[in-house]
């Protein structure tokens, strides 16, 4: 459970005034800072990330001696200290080599902490790719791709999938440029491996680049611009029922009263129905078809000629039959 802050005079309960819940919450900002020991490589991942996330975005380079899952009192302290409800740990050890922590507060602490170690080997940083690069604060297009992020059950990849989207979706627009999509984020995760191992994540980061095409819609290519980062994960603390439950909850007013018989489908596009009376069938009037016409009555016309049919044996016997066949007008 969160714990409760009395306010001792009025100037505390300013301060305390101004943490409380909003409505429509500001953008999430997120404090990047480095334990005691920490590598080159996991520095510079660090810095790169910084880039994608500026100008929400306060980097610490001095060391930390601050061990997450043992003691989170410190992030819990630098996260109120500067209004940052998303932090970003590295460190490095022999234990838990090039260590990226990924965290998430509520209420000044933590809510759920994952740990992905980085990949020495396929790690590639945002100055080893050639070419030109977003511009800062532009808004990512967020792609997750393999099963393993859409598992029914909460495991470690729901939790990744996230945190990393809380990470990178940045702030809430109304109206949206196209001209302004130019960075896709894209996280992959396969199959666990047959030793037994989790699934990597796959990081990729490309510049969506729109090209002319000689016809209204432009040609859209992307090219990877870095970083490039592949994860294999590490230890995991999830929220708490109840303090989950908690961070979830919207402030009244805010969402839109549904409408009666109508509803929006997932592209976005409004549905209604209509609900009639009872309809009288009998009245009806349907298509005409030949087929289904009733069969024309024959009628014998009375001045019609008849027709005289004699048959060869009573022809031949001399005694003619006459036999009357009806024709039909």
């Amino acid at each position: 459970m969160l714990r409760q802050i009395k306010p001792k005079n009025a100037r505390s309960k300013r301060e305390l005034a101004k943490r409380e819940p909003l409505a429509h919450e500001n953008t999430k900002v997120v404090l990047f800072l480095r334990g005691t020991t920490c590598s080159s490589l996991v520095q510079d991942l660090i810095s790169d990330i910084n880039s994608l996330k500026r100008p929400f975005s306060i980097r610490f380079t001095k060391k930390n001696d601050i061990h997450p899952f043992e003691d989170a009192s410190s992030l819990e302290f630098f996260s109120q200290k500067n209004d940052a409800s998303l932090l970003l740990f590295g460190s490095h050890s022999k234990k838990r080599p090039h260590c990226l922590t990924w965290v998430r507060c509520f209420g000044g602490q933590v809510l759920d902490m994952l740990e992905l170690y980085v990949i020495k080997d396929t790690a590639r940083t945002l100055a080893q790719f050639k070419g030109e690069k977003c511009k800062v604060g532009q808004k990512p297009l967020l792609s997750f791709s393999g099963a393993q992020f859409e598992s029914p059950v909460s495991n470690q990849y729901t939790l990744a999938k996230s945190i990393f989207t809380d990470f990178f979706r940045g702030g809430e627009s109304a109206t949206v440029d196209v001209e302004g999509l130019q960075l896709m984020i894209n996280f992959a995760a396969g199959e666990d491996a047959l030793d037994g191992s989790p699934a990597k994540i796959h990081m990729r980061c490309w510049r969506i680049v729109t090209k002319r095409s000689g016809q209204k819609v432009p040609r859209v290519e992307v090219e990877e611009m870095g970083p490039r980062i592949d994860f294999t994960i590490g230890r995991t603390k999830e929220a708490e029922a109840s303090v989950w439950k908690e961070s979830m909850k919207k402030a009244k007013g805010v969402e839109a009263k549904s409408k009666k018989n109508i509803e929006t489908d997932i592209v976005g596009d409004k549905i209604g129905r209509i609900h009639l009376g009872k309809q009288d069938l009998s009245e009806l009037q349907t298509r005409k078809m030949k087929g289904l016409k009733r069969e024309r009555e024959v009628e014998v016309d009375a001045g019609a000629d008849d027709i005289s049919i004699v048959s060869e044996d009573d022809a031949d016997a001399g005694e003619g039959v006459e036999l009357k066949r009806q024709r039909v007008a």
